[in-house]
This record gives C-alpha cells, structure tokens and sequence, in this order.
C-alpha cells in the first residue's frame, strides 16, 4: 500500500488524468520504479483498479492534498516542478458562494491573530527560568500554540517543523519543550491561563461583540486513547465513555457561548472517583469569577438530582436533556416508525427545597404543619404506608369467618388462594375509604 501511495502521489504531482501516462513514464525510468519499490512494472487496468475500488475517498485526497504540499514547497523554494500547483484550500459541501482564501491569505489573518493573542496571553505564563537563557521564554509557548493547533503532531516532530516554519532564529528542541512543559503541575497551568483569560476578556470586552454576561456550556471531552503505561496515573488516564477496554484522559470544560465571544474559560482533567457534582461546582467557581452567569447548558449526563439541586441553589437557570432510560428508547423507536419528531411528558423532578412537592402540597391544600411536622415525601409516605397497614388488618378480621368456614385458622390463606386479585384489591379499597375520607374529605 505504502509503494502504491508514492506512485500515485508522483502521478498527482504531474497532473495525470490517466494511469496510461504514469505507466508509459515508469517505463522509461527503470531507476524510478526500483526506488518506489516495484520489481515490474505495473499494468494500467492494476493501477486503475487500486486507486478506484482499493483507496477510499479520504485516502484519494489524502493523495492529492500531499502531491499540492509538495508542489508547494518546491515552487517556494525555487525547485522546478512539472506543473503549476493548485493555490486554493478545498472545503467540501461550501454552498456559501463566497471564494475559498487561498493558502497566502490563511497563513496572513492566523499569525496576525496569534501574534495579537500572545501579546495579551503570553506575559500570564512563565516558565520560571533563570536570566541569561538562550532561548527566549516566548519561543516555548509558540511551539506550544503550533503543536496545539495540529492534529496528531509529536514534540520532536513538530518542533524540527517549527524551526522551519518559524522566523525566530533559535526555536526549542521537542525534548527540551516536554521537560519545560511536563514540569507544571495542573494546579498551576489552570492558574495561569485563568490569568490569561482574565487579560483576554479585558481585551475583547471593549468590542461590540462580546457580552459579560452570558451562557456558559459545560462538557466533558475525551483524548485519543492512551497506549501507554498508566502505572502511578490510573486516577487520571481513566476509561472511556464507550464501555470497552480503552483508557483516556478525559477534560472538563466551561466555555462562553450564546452572544458572547466563544472563550473556554476554564479546564481540567476528570479523575476517577470525582463526582459530576464536584466537576460542574469547580467549573462554575472559576467561571463565575471571569464573567457573570444566567445559565448553563450541559450534556445528558450531567442529568443529576445533586447537580440540578446545586444548580437551583446558585439561582442558575440551565438545560440538561433527561437521561434516556430504557423506556424512553422504546419510545424513541416508536417515534421513529410513526414518523415522528417529539414526545412530551412532564419529568417531575424534585428541585431545591422539594420544589415540586412543595407545589403539590399548596395545590392539595395541606396545612403548613402536620403533627408539628412540614409535609415532606417521608411524612406522606409513612402516613400512607400507616394507613395501609392498620387497614390491612381490618381486612383480615373481616375475612376471619370465611378462613373458619374453610377450616384455616389463617385468613391471609383466604386472601391469597380464595380471593381473586380484583376481589381482594375491592375488599381493600373500601376497608381504605373511610381512613383517606377521614384525610382529604370530599376531595378522595
């Protein structure tokens, strides 16, 4: 595959339409074919076949992204090449209308950008080095802003293409970057880019666009698994959200969105044995202390008793889906089969102080006191669970006769093998009807 790739990179690079072309040029090039790693050359109807039912879409573009790199970098450097390379960034699916900035105007507006943004954002950080360095402190947190924006870049890596790309005239080695960097604690990155937000939302509070007050969002990120040794860092490299046999760090994050400028305002790692309640309490306390909150929005699986109660308790307002339960799967799939798009139902979730039994005991007209007690959940349920108890023993006398007539001296064996279920569920009902009288009148 990877002798396949190289061929059909050279015939991107050459603009081809046709295998023909590549293999007449193969050819005449037996040194060329030795070096991509082919013993013969291959047929036109093979190299056709791999490249349209072997490579799948995103490999094919993969080709054509890495021969217009390479034609690129040729032609900046001044190397002829075969022809003149495609200078517009692709988007797939753009029906705006708008043109696509070419390469040039892209590169121009992100480092007019990043250099305004370490302006106000570098001087929170530091690496607490002695005078005299070589290297200057800032270099770091460049490579640090290049390896981040770049998908799967090590340090090494990323750093030798950093000393490329970058206009500083000593720029870090990747292992020294990891020891400078790996030698903060959590503790102490979260303070300093609190203080880098701080500087940040100064900045931008002085544009139209940005709004102190604001909604926040609230989410739970998951790393690319971990394939190494977890040993003294279980707490932290901790498993996926899809139950397997993977572990991943997982982060915590508290961003502004809505009107407001889109600005993470804080993160951390999840740990194990960390509650919701813990991470959504820490989140807010950081953000709270940035900008003013009037509500929080958060995944399903933040759908908890505790962490909607601590929510109310700070006069948050927020939107937290319902966990799906079993039942509402059911229900989802019978939506889909009807074709349709919504179920409503009222949730009744006990909120704050018991908000919605509390409701509930106006609109029933209760008493502020019952025995010198508030109604509460406990208090029903043991005057219910009490009722039902001393009624069941009427029952059970008025059934005495008919368990003597049976020749059983016990009348529950009357309740359980001569009564129906109807029958006994009657014979409780109206053994009941005088005790709930007696407790909601005319209302029962």
């Amino acid at each position: 595959m990877a002798t396949l790739f190289r061929v059909f990179v050279l015939k991107e690079c050459h603009g081809w339409e046709h295998e023909t072309a590549l293999v007449g040029y193969l050819g005449n090039r037996p040194e060329l074919c030795e070096q991509l790693g082919f013993e013969t050359i291959p047929y036109q109807s093979t190299l056709w076949r791999s490249w349209h039912e072997r490579f799948t879409a995103d490999l094919r573009e993969t080709v054509e992204t890495a021969a217009r790199t390479i034609l690129i970098k040729a032609q900046n450097a001044g190397v002829a090449v075969p022809r003149e390379p495609e200078r517009k960034l692709r988007y797939h699916g753009n029906e705006s209308g708008e043109s696509d900035p070419d390469d040039q105007t892209t590169l121009k507006q992100a480092e007019q950008a990043t250099d305004h943004v370490s302006r106000i954002v570098f001087p929170a950080f530091s690496l607490d080095r002695g005078n005299g360095c070589e290297i200057h402190e800032n270099a770091y947190w460049d490579l640090q802003t290049y390896l981040g924006l770049r998908e799967r870049l090590a340090a090494n890596e990323g750093a030798r293409s950093f000393a490329y790309e970058s206009t500083r005239e000593r720029t870090p080695l990747g292992h020294a970057h990891r020891e400078q960097i790996r030698d903060f604690s959590i503790e102490q990155v979260r303070a300093m880019y609190q203080q880098a937000i701080t500087r940040l939302l100064n900045e931008v509070s002085e544009t139209e666009q940005f709004f102190r007050a604001g909604i926040v969002a609230i989410d739970i990120t998951e790393d690319d698994p971990f394939t190494g040794d977890r040993t003294g860092r279980e707490d932290e490299i901790i498993g996926t959200k899809e139950k397997s046999d993977e572990y991943a760090y997982q982060w915590a994050t508290v961003q502004l969105v809505g009107n407001a400028v889109p600005l993470v305002l804080d993160a951390r790692p999840v740990r194990k044995g960390e509650s919701r309640k813990e991470i959504v309490e820490d989140l807010l306390n950081s953000a709270e202390d940035l900008v003013h909150v009037d509500n929080v929005l958060m995944d399903r699986e933040f759908d908890s008793q505790h962490v909607l109660e601590m929510l109310s308790q700070r006069g948050l307002s927020y939107v937290v889906p319902k966990r799906m339960q079993t039942s509402e799967k059911a229900q989802a799939k019978r939506l889909l089969q009807r074709d349709q798009d919504r179920y409503e139902t009222d949730r009744k979730l006990h909120l704050g102080k018991n908000e919605w039994h509390e409701n509930l005991a106006m609109e029933a007209d209760l008493p502020p006191r019952i025995e010198g007690e508030r109604p509460s959940p406990q208090l029903c349920r043991r005057f219910w669970y009490d009722t039902y108890t001393a009624v069941l023993g009427g029952v059970l006398e008025g059934v005495d006769e008919i368990a003597a007539e049976q020749g059983s001296s016990d009348p529950r064996v009357v309740m359980q093998n001569y009564l129906s279920d109807s029958r006994a569920r009657r014979v409780r009902r109206e053994f009941m009807r005088d005790q709930l009288n007696a407790a909601f009148g005319e209302r029962t």
